[in-house]
């Protein structure tokens, strides 16, 4: 059975249309997560099941008697009476257990003033149980799990509702939602305004979950634990995977095969059929088959340019399809011409291509803190044990928002001052940063004018390097100020990408990106040759790059020494954080290969000082005659690298300005590979050295 229906389902505004054809149902025990890239209609759907919008053709019908709760993506204006406490409009989904309670309550006053009648006993027994069984006896305290475990601690529960901010009236609504068990559960976004522990806690509820399910979210994580159907929606309509997301992502990789195969079937059919009907078309007695075989054509060319080729094998007709069709026919070269141009289908919807390749290989040790405090003056926020990072790990900073994830970033770039301690930064470096905010962007300038201020190219130039993170046509002349978040995060990583880092500390990448995107910046991370440095809440990320996790919780800073699952496991197993100085022990994915395998008794490697060095600094005292011989050979070797990195500079731009001259470019090449060897030789040297300094 199914506890809604949606038929033959279409939305356009003027002209535009943003879906059409859309056809799906929902199982009384259904759990959906809707996925598709942004603009593709997800929250348009979801509004028109709630009745919330009508559809412009085609219906959706709700069972009898069922009941729906819906979660927009914001909910300020969600609450009739915003003079109610948190608290006391979460006791509004209980109004009829209350009025019980107190009918209970008043049977109770007659029974202590002397009423002992068996009516009044009956009645009274008949009151309690019926109440017992609808939950009366625990809804306070279900109110009170589900408002702490959506972030809402007891000193919120009296505040008003119009006090809060939009992501804390969405988290009441959703607690609301929560509260009310509606047959039929809708949730757009849900984990946006949660933190890790309250997203977690949702999963738990939600795997709880009595009714149906539809959920949006770009949260793989969460789609991998609250759903076992995919809804993929495109232009083709809405297509089914059953498991969660990653199962999906195994059965979109055989059936994009698949699709090939169709799409190599259907247009040898196409030139097949244009093909009789040239040969065809001028003859009397097979003329009317040609014609009528050329209109068939030209409607499935049609149902190919509108809806997409997987359209051509439904068993809807062409007026359930919602096909517009031209008064006339096409003419047959225009036909042919068509059938040529039809391209094989793309597996998945567009997608930026970003890359990240660094310009050049960091020394070992990448970056090394000692004594670190970390926070404003007046307000320390933690203290970090001594950390090293090294060259080729990803360090996935995780914890509570407040807790200091991004001021700690910000001290590791020197753009504020520990309040105690110091960073250093290890040889050959080039950092690039991802700002969660990207206060950084320009409000009053145009995307392409943002990026020729940090790289001067000329406009065709910068237009197709733009393309590559779909910012095409007129996109390139928005204002900065009007960006989705989703754009201002392409802009920033369109710009990351120019930089060649091979240090990236990234702050909330994948924020505001769709799926596809954020499947793109998984994979180029993957593959990312230098060191991570990476915030987030988005666990399928840090469950494929992550070598090591750093916790940041309620002034305390705890390191562990291994991935993402590994650390899950042990804190359910209760355990304990690595010591002062441990390291990764490893990598997963495409990083394996470039993550190595550390130890807690690595002795420290070079490092340049960032932040002007504290008495917390760890150093020897009285440093003697070698020690200072020492520091001249570190100083010594440390211009000698930058004069090789400059020379491997020089080379490269030679071999670029000798394209076409395959002798010179040969030659060039092996006097960068010299070149590239000598520098490797310094840094080797440079790292020994740095390393017996500091034993």
């Amino acid at each position: 059975m199914s506890i809604a229906t949606i038929s033959n389902l279409g939305l356009a505004f003027g002209a535009f249309d943003v879906f059409r054809g859309l056809t799906a149902s929902i199982p009384n025990d259904g759990r959906i997560g809707l996925i598709g890239p942004n603009g593709i209609g997800k929250t348009s759907l979801l509004q028109i099941l709630a009745g919330q919008m009508a559809p412009s053709a085609g219906g959706v019908s709700l069972a009898r008697g069922r009941r729906l709760g819906y979660l927009r993506q914001e909910a300020i204006e969600a609450f009739a009476d915003d003079e109610n406490t948190v608290y006391g409009e979460m006791l509004t989904v209980f109004a009829g257990l209350r009025a019980q309670e107190a009918a209970l309550r008043a049977m109770e006053a007659r029974m202590a003033a002397g009423d002992h009648s068996p009516e009044l006993l009956a009645e009274y027994g008949a009151a309690q149980a019926a109440f017992e069984h609808a939950g009366g006896y625990d809804y306070e305290l279900r109110i009170t799990q589900t408002l702490e475990g959506l972030g809402f601690d007891k000193s919120l529960h009296a505040t008003p509702l119009r006090h809060l901010s939009g992501g804390q009236k969405t988290r009441a609504l959703l607690a609301k939602l929560l509260l009310e068990r509606p047959d039929l559960l809708i949730l757009d976004e849900p984990t946006n305004h949660l933190d890790a522990e309250a997203v977690e806690w949702l999963e738990r509820a939600l795997a709880e979950w009595p009714g149906a399910l539809l959920v949006v979210s770009h949260d793989r994580y969460f789609l991998d634990r609250a759903v076992n159907t995919i809804w993929e929606m495109s232009r083709a309509g809405i297509e089914v995977y059953h498991g969660n997301y990653s199962a999906y992502l195994l059965q979109r990789d055989e059936r994009a095969e698949r699709h090939r195969q169709v799409f190599a079937e259907e247009k040898a059919r196409l030139q097949k059929e244009i093909d009789f009907v040239q040969r065809n078309i001028a003859r009397l007695s097979t003329n009317a088959r040609a014609v009528g075989l050329l209109k068939r054509i030209h409607r499935d060319l049609l149902i190919i340019d509108q809806l997409g080729l997987q359209a051509l094998r439904s068993d809807k007709s062409w007026l359930e399809l919602g096909i517009s069709l031209p008064a006339g026919t096409i003419g047959v070269i225009d036909a042919i011409r068509k059938i040529n141009a039809l391209e094989p289908p793309s597996s998945r919807h567009a997608r930026p291509k970003v890359r990240l390749d660094p310009q050049r290989v960091s020394g070992e040790l990448v970056v090394r803190t000692y004594g670190l405090e970390v926070g404003y003056p007046g307000n320390r926020l933690f203290t970090a044990p001594d950390l090293e990072l090294r060259r080729g790990a990803c360090a996935a900073i995780v914890g509570p928002n407040g807790a200091g994830k991004t001021t700690f970033l910000k001290t590791l770039l020197g753009q504020l001052e520990p309040l105690a301690g110091a960073v250093k930064l290890g040889a050959s470096l080039n950092v690039g940063y991802f700002a969660q905010a990207q206060d950084a962007l320009p409000n009053d300038k145009t995307v392409i004018e943002v990026l020729q201020m940090h790289r001067p190219m000329p406009p065709g130039e910068a237009r197709r390097y733009l393309a590559q993170y779909l910012f095409r046509g007129e996109d390139v002349f928005k204002r900065v100020a009007s960006l989705s978040g989703g754009e201002r995060a392409r802009l920033a990583l369109a710009i990351l990408a120019l930089e060649g880092a091979n240090l990236l500390l990234l702050d909330e990448p994948t924020n505001h990106l769709d799926i596809p995107a954020q499947e793109v910046l998984q994979e180029v991370l993957e593959d990312y040759a230098g060191t991570i440095l990476l915030v987030s809440h988005d666990r399928y990320l840090i469950d494929r790059l992550a070598t090591q996790i750093w916790e940041v919780r309620d002034g305390q800073f705890t390191l562990f020494p291994g991935t993402y699952q590994e650390w899950i496991t042990s804190k359910a197993d209760g355990g304990q954080p690595a010591a002062d100085g441990a390291q990764a022990k490893g990598s997963r994915g495409a990083r394996v290969n470039k993550a190595k395998k550390q130890s807690g008794s690595s002795e420290p490697g070079p490092v340049k000082e960032v932040n002007p060095p504290s008495s917390a600094v760890r150093r020897p005292a009285n440093p003697d005659r070698e020690a200072r011989k020492r520091a001249r050979q570190l100083a010594a070797l440390e211009e000698k690298i930058a004069l090789k990195e400059a020379e491997l500079a020089t080379f490269t731009d030679l071999m670029q300005s000798a394209d076409d001259d395959h002798t010179r470019v040969r030659e060039l090449g092996e006097e960068y590979a010299y070149a590239q060897a000598d520098l490797e030789a310094l840094l080797a040297e440079w790292e020994a050295l740095a390393a017996a300094r500091a034993a």
